[in-house]
């Protein structure tokens, strides 16, 4: 009797190995058809091929990653309507999920910074971006973005205290009114000066990083709303400037690098 039990153990056990190398074999074949529907940019149907994959094979973290993505894909930043929220948290969740299998994909956690980046939660999306610049320290998207959240926070505060200082918005800066000034500076400064020590390390991985110049323009633009007196303001300004003229110079280079390698059967990404 003992005999047969011990059979028939062995026997259930090669069974169950079995069925659960048919569904992994099944959740491979899935994720197969749905990246051919990604790559159609058919994201509905596939979405339904990782959904089965993932079912059948819940550790299979590639699948789950073009899961997310793909929903990620759906979902369009401004959005409103019930549907187009749902991708984001679908997208979201999976990310998530990705993230309980494997805390340092770097990605999954962009990917969570770029949606609540997208869903201005800006808060949020700085956090997140924080935690890709743990990962991957060398992660000039995360820099570039942090600069860029600094300057969108502080924008509508300094629109609002020109108006309040009776300033044009085109006027000379910076903001007439003193007192409103040295308060503001107290809070925003710091922040301003983070975003733009966060683009000059985007620059520093990457020298002709044209974006993180254009930024870097704005940050101190517009930080010069905080200076004392004209002198500081204007030289401010002609740093600016700077800056913005060396961005239009770059991204001038690659276009005709670009243009001169497809002329010369080069190809580029």
């Amino acid at each position: 009797m003992k005999v047969y039990y011990a059979v028939l153990a062995a026997s259930l056990a090669a069974v169950m190995m079995l069925s659960t190398g048919c569904e992994k074999l099944k959740a491979r074949d899935n994720l197969n058809q749905g990246v051919q529907a990604f790559k159609a940019a058919k994201y509905s149907d596939a979405v339904e091929k990782f959904k089965t994959a993932v079912d059948l094979d819940p550790n299979f973290a590639t699948a789950r990653l073009y899961l997310a993505t793909a929903y990620e894909m759906q979902y369009i930043p401004g959005a409103e309507s019930p549907d187009n929220m749902q991708y984001a948290k679908s997208a979201m969740d999976e990310f998530h999920k990705v993230l309980d299998q494997d805390p340092k994909n770097v990605l999954a956690t962009s990917s969570i910074a770029s949606l609540y980046y997208n869903e201005k939660k800006f808060d949020d999306a700085a956090e997140w971006h924080h935690k890709v610049i743990a990962l991957d320290p060398n992660n000039k998207e995360s820099y570039y973005t942090l600069g860029v959240l600094a300057w969108q926070k502080w924008l509508p505060v300094d629109r609002q205290a020109r108006l309040d200082s009776k300033m044009a918005p085109d006027a000379p800066g910076p903001i007439k009114d003193a007192k409103l000034r040295d308060e503001l500076k107290v809070k925003w400064m710091p922040v301003l000066d983070e975003g733009i020590k966060d683009e000059e390390k985007a620059l520093q991985i990457d020298p002709t990083y044209d974006d993180a110049m254009a930024y870097m323009n704005l940050l101190i633009r517009y930080r010069a709303d905080l200076l004392d007196g004209s002198d500081d303001y204007n030289k401010a300004i002609e740093s600016a400037n700077n800056w913005m003229q060396k961005s239009l110079e770059t991204k001038k280079e690659k276009a005709e690098k670009k243009a001169a390698e497809a002329a010369n059967g080069v190809k580029t990404e």
